[in-house]
């Protein structure tokens, strides 16, 4: 259990990949995801995950140094999902697996990541993101949940508060 950035977009798995900034990977979405997503968003040809590490935390929240304290919130979070300590052990072994370098400053990853959308808003056009906290093997969306429509203008002038949790945004 951790933060899971979900793109639904009109390009191939490879041109989505080549547009990735450094440290960060994009991996297939199971089945039953790219099935839901697609539905949202027909011009949809690849649903992926886009990961630092084995998670996307990176791209939501900033790591602290101290590591107990950068995984109190998740802590926090399987407490109130009532995960059971086999698996809170699991989540946070996969959290702590670290992905490419980059600058450990508060707005690297937020302002990297809206670059990418932005760059990808320009060659692919409307694109659909999910921000998922939950299971690495399935996203959980509520049944006929409308989706934002946000412009990239509007990702590139606030980089931290274009995209809901749990909720999925379509970037124009």
């Amino acid at each position: 259990m951790c933060y899971f950035l979900y793109i639904a977009s009109p390009l191939t798995l490879t041109e989505v990949r080549s547009m990735l900034p450094t440290g960060t990977t994009a991996e297939l979405a199971s089945y039953s995801d790219q099935q839901a997503l697609k539905l949202l968003h027909p011009p949809v040809q690849t649903v992926a995950k886009i990961l630092v590490g084995r998670c996307s935390c990176d791209l939501v929240r900033q790591r602290l140094p101290d590591t107990r304290e950068d995984e109190r919130h998740l802590r926090q979070r399987y407490r109130a999902l009532e995960l059971d300590r086999v698996r809170m052990i699991e989540s946070l072994d996969r959290h702590r697996v670290r992905g490419g370098s980059g600058p450990a400053t508060p707005h690297h990853w937020p302002e990297t990541l809206a670059a990418f959308v932005a760059e990808h808003g320009r060659n692919a056009g409307p694109t659909l993101y999910v921000l998922h906290f939950g299971s690495a093997e399935s996203l959980v969306m509520k049944p006929a949940e409308p989706y934002l429509t946000v412009d990239v203008n509007d990702v590139r002038r606030n980089p931290r508060g274009w995209l809901a949790e749990g909720r999925p945004t379509l970037v124009r």
